[in-house]
């Protein structure tokens, strides 16, 4: 499987990870036709450093403007300022959706920062990730 964003997505969620560290950043990531075009910063209203939990209302509010905007929710991604870019077991347990990716940020110095993957079931398949 193969997960298209675009380099300037790509760059506002790395730059979205450093801003808000220690604590992880966490967001959506919408496509049109396949493409990631468009990132919603989210809040992580736990502000903790090994996990995240969103703001409801800025949930909402991101997929209204989706809608509004012809896209379609595509991912969710979140940053690990101090772990390797690929899911906890708590990352694992709340990935609920099969129907949308999962990307992790690391923030270490590593050869994949940035890895997508789909989660079904506790089943992960790590996808491609072609950049644009």
């Amino acid at each position: 499987m193969e997960f298209k964003i675009t380099r300037q997505v790509l760059s506002g969620m790395v730059a979205h990870s450093r801003e808000v560290a220690p604590c992880e950043a966490c967001g959506y990531l919408a496509e049109r036709n396949g493409l990631v075009e468009q990132m919603f910063r989210l809040t992580n209203v736990d502000q903790a450093p090994d996990h995240f939990s969103m703001d409801p209302a800025e949930q909402f509010s991101a997929i209204r403007e989706m809608r509004d905007q012809g896209l379609r929710l595509r991912a969710v991604y979140h940053s690990h300022p101090e772990t390797p870019a690929r899911p906890s077991p708590e990352d694992i347990r709340h990935a609920i959706d099969p129907h949308i990716s999962y990307l992790i940020i690391s923030l270490l110095t590593c050869k994949r920062p940035v890895r997508s993957f789909r989660i079904q079931q506790g089943v992960l398949k790590e996808e491609t990730m072609v950049i644009s």
